[in-house]
């Protein structure tokens, strides 16, 4: 009787063990020394991405984590997509982040008013991506943030950016009001670009929109700065004063040289840009300059518009930048 009583004990404290051991593994620190990223492919089973996970070092056997997920895990599909991995993530873990699809988010941002020889900068600066890019049309590109997966050729990127702006101008120009001065669709983007690159601020998109929609319409010349910097710098930017040989400059794009619109865009306009040549604001106004504040200061004539400039270079002497 003593010895069964004594085989007993024995047993249970070898079943206790395995069970912590297997508990352990389980919910215990996992191999991984430092954050780890693993692709888990469409249409994955356990089994397979198990492997994926010892391949890369999450896991210490493909075969153990598969029974533990059966044994402990949640019910549910694993998701598809690279996913990040902690430093010494458990099998719990592990699973609960395969199982709740919250993927890696890999994203190209491309700001409003990026000229498109630096959103192939930008691009072609996406170590995860691959191929090559040649320097997309100017004004072909939608600005956002665009994801994309490891691996995924850069031409693809280009492509759904260009064809995100296409829709986007489709969209608004449908929409567009009968006080636009823009005759086409590409007109329309040509404008934007230098209303883009004319103010930072949304609020004062119409109100430059409808500056140069008014000159427009009285063959007045356009004199936006971006349009001389353009043909030489191809967007980058100038870091110096404009030359006065550089306004006197016919090229296609000096709206000092020149009345009408620049053969084309200076930069990719935003969606706020573009509808504001679509839709500008009601004014007369036909001249404006900054207000020290960031933002710009509008004028109906150039009388008005000359005491506007005194205020700016008054506070340009004070900041002793003149």
């Amino acid at each position: 009787m003593r010895r069964s009583g004594c085989l007993a004990l024995i047993a249970g404290i070898v079943l206790i063990a395995m069970a912590a051991w297997v508990l352990l593994g389980w919910s215990g620190t996992g191999p991984a020394t430092r954050p780890l990223n693993v692709e888990i492919a469409q249409g994955s089973s356990l089994a397979s991405a198990g492997e994926q996970l010892e391949k890369a070092g999450a896991i210490r056997s493909a075969s153990r984590f598969r029974l533990h997920a059966r044994l402990f895990g949640r019910s549910g599909s694993i998701k598809a997509g690279e996913f990040a991995i902690p430093a010494g993530a458990s099998e719990s873990t592990i699973l609960s982040i395969l199982q709740g699809g919250k993927a890696v988010q890999r994203l190209v941002v491309i700001p409003e008013g990026l000229p498109s020889v630096m959103v192939r900068d930008r691009l072609m600066a996406a170590e995860a991506l691959t191929g090559s890019v040649g320097v997309p049309a100017e004004g072909s590109i939608l600005p956002d943030g665009y994801s994309f997966e490891r691996d995924e050729a850069r031409a693809a990127v280009l492509a759904r950016m260009q064809a995100a702006m296409k829709r986007y101008v489709a969209a608004s120009w449908s929409k567009r009001q009968p006080t636009t001065v823009a005759r086409t669709p590409r007109e329309a983007v040509i404008l934007a670009s230098i209303v883009e690159k004319e103010t930072g601020k949304p609020s004062e998109r119409r109100m430059v929109a409808a500056v140069y929609s008014n000159r427009l319409r009285i063959g007045m010349p356009l004199q936006a700065d971006p349009t001389v910097i353009y043909p030489i710098t191809h967007g980058r930017p100038l870091g110096r004063r404009i030359k006065q040989s550089e306004l006197r400059a016919k090229n296609g794009y000096n709206t000092y040289a020149s009345p009408g619109l620049p053969v084309g865009p200076v930069a990719n306009p935003g969606r706020l840009s573009i509808d504001a040549v679509l839709n500008p604001a009601q004014t007369r106004a036909l001249y404006f300059v900054a207000d020290g504040t960031g933002g710009h200061v509008f004028a109906d004539t150039l009388a008005e518009h000359n005491a506007n400039v005194k205020k700016w270079y008054a506070i340009r002497h004070a900041r002793g930048e003149m």
